[in-house]
């Protein structure tokens, strides 16, 4: 190819050019000098620009950023935060393995976990992020190959004990997964933790704007893979002629396996300009993750306050059972809140259907604020069981704050419980 690329891991760098902005290579084809050279990048595919479908300039460009941000060896977008969670433990789980989840995730990560993962025999066993040390310890089967968590659970708010979670991981010889979407790495960077793993869905805060559906996994570059416990990362694979990740490619083996396999096999790879509108809402991200918690103090302060109220959970809020973990992982609690309100689903609901600034919608780290009912949105696959496990109660609400003048997202509110009023007179 003329021009010089770095390896899949690793950014854009066009010889010559220094463009302003990432620029928007959309395309699917990338032309060679000679078969010869063609046939060399199938043998090491990390030389070059194979097909969109492994990688892609603009793309990279906004992984190199990613993985810089969150101080890891290496990352590959997907195109979806679900495909990141997905590959994140199909590339060291196969059937006939397990791994160990907290309860307290997300529930379409719940739902994969325990139902599609299970349909392609690999088992989860879900433990609670509050249970201590010896309880974790008891999960852990001979064939468990990893450990996962969420920085700050959507929508239960608990903050996760990194440090403890990595530490039962690594005594066990198996790497400490973290979804890192709520906190961002402005907030929290879970390598100094001791995570080894980070995914985001980089539809929430990272893309900011609701423009882009994507996923990345991020790779600390810290693990021994050849511990033992994964042959497939330090045997010879035979779909890439023989390659031994952890010989050939070092710390990054991992993210380069999941690139050469993974990505190679189910191609969830984002578009180019998905890549160049996910890199915009990069660029303000400090700023934007400074006005959310900002904004998001004040209203959990005001909620605490209400008398339609029963229960308001923001790590950032001092009284809050997750306040000093908070304290600890965490330069700001983002702007997600989550209250109950007195009544149940029924009061929830109407509570919400008088919203008019805020948005009632299936998102949620958006610049605009925006409000869902878990129990019967997102969550509403889960059993009643499930839900108490994930931290849900009927009348639960997720609050996302956006960046609106914070008197007109308290008058919106205002007008919300005042319509709660009307109903009780």
């Amino acid at each position: 190819m003329k021009d010089e690329t770095k390896c899949l891991h690793s950014g854009y760098h066009p010889k010559n050019s220094e463009p302003r902005v990432v620029p928007i290579v959309q395309s699917t084809t990338y032309v060679y000098d000679s078969t010869a050279e063609v046939a060399s990048v199938f043998d090491e595919p990390t030389k070059s620009l194979i097909y969109s479908r492994f990688a892609n300039p603009t793309v990279m460009a906004v992984e190199e950023k990613i993985a810089e941000l969150e101080g890891g060896v290496g990352a590959m977008c997907t195109s979806s935060g679900q495909a990141a969670t997905l590959m994140s433990i199909l590339n060291i789980c196969q059937a006939g393995d397990s791994f160990i989840s907290v309860s307290e995730v997300y529930g379409g990560t719940i739902n994969l976990f325990a139902f599609t993962l299970k349909k392609l025999g690999i088992e989860c066993i879900f433990v609670s992020s509050r249970d201590d040390e010896a309880t974790i310890e008891k999960a852990f089967k001979p064939n468990t190959k990893a450990v996962f968590g969420e920085t700050i659970a959507n929508p239960a708010l608990t903050v996760f004990d990194i440090e403890k979670f990595a530490k039962i991981a690594h005594k066990h010889k198996v790497p400490l997964i973290v979804d890192n979407t709520f906190a961002t790495p402005v907030l929290c960077k879970p390598f100094k933790f001791g995570a080894d793993i980070v995914i985001h869905s980089t539809s929430k805060y990272m893309d900011g704007h609701a423009v882009q559906c994507g996923g990345v996994i991020v790779d600390s570059g810290n693990f021994d893979w050849t511990n033992g416990n994964f042959p497939e990362l330090c045997t010879p694979d035979e779909s890439y002629h023989g390659i031994i990740y952890t010989e050939t490619y070092g710390k990054a083996a991992y993210i380069i396996k999941a690139r050469m396999q993974l990505m190679r096999d189910f191609g969830t790879y984002p578009a180019a300009h998905s890549a160049f509108l996910l890199n915009l809402g990069l660029e303000t991200l400090a700023v934007r993750m400074k006005n959310y918690c900002e904004n998001a103090i004040t209203v959990a302060s005001y909620l605490k306050n209400n008398k339609h109220i029963e229960r308001v959970t923001y790590p950032g809020l001092e009284g809050d059972e997750n306040y000093e973990l908070a304290q600890k992982y965490l330069k700001g609690a983002s702007g997600v809140i989550s209250f109950v309100i007195k009544g149940g689903r029924d009061t929830a609901m109407k509570f919400m259907d008088s919203l008019e600034l805020a948005s009632n919608e299936v998102h949620v780290a958006d610049i605009r604020t925006c409000v869902l009912h878990p129990a019967s949105e997102t969550h509403r696959q889960l059993t009643d069981e499930q839900l108490v496990a994930a931290g849900i109660e009927p009348g639960m609400v997720r609050f996302s704050v956006g960046l609106e003048n914070i008197e007109d997202i308290i008058e919106d509110l205002d007008k919300a419980f005042a319509a709660l009023d009307e109903i009780n007179e």
